[in-house]
């Protein structure tokens, strides 16, 4: 059975928080080579039969109207097995 998986992350102009958290504690902890931490959420779907054209549309409009909060996140990725199918405009 085929997975998609939706990545979304909040907005490159937007502060992140979490990510700003991590970064210090990453540093604190002694790996100050990582820099501007950003956290996101991961969504995967298992489809049973083959990823259509038309299951493709409608995980998009799920992932723009469902998993993302468009004011401040960007779907940033949908693929399939690996496979990238699409990107935010």
């Amino acid at each position: 059975m085929p997975t998609i998986v939706v990545d979304v992350m909040p907005k490159a102009e937007l502060l992140d928080p979490q990510g700003k958290a991590t970064t210090g504690a990453l540093d604190r902890l002694g790996h100050g080579k990582f820099q501007n931490v950003r956290i996101g959420k991961r969504f995967e779907f298992t489809v049973e039969g083959e990823v259509s054209a038309e299951v493709l549309a409608e995980i998009r409009k799920v992932a723009d109207e469902t998993l993302s909060n468009s004011v401040i996140e960007d779907v940033v990725s949908i693929t399939v097995d690996g496979a990238p199918v699409g990107v935010a405009a």
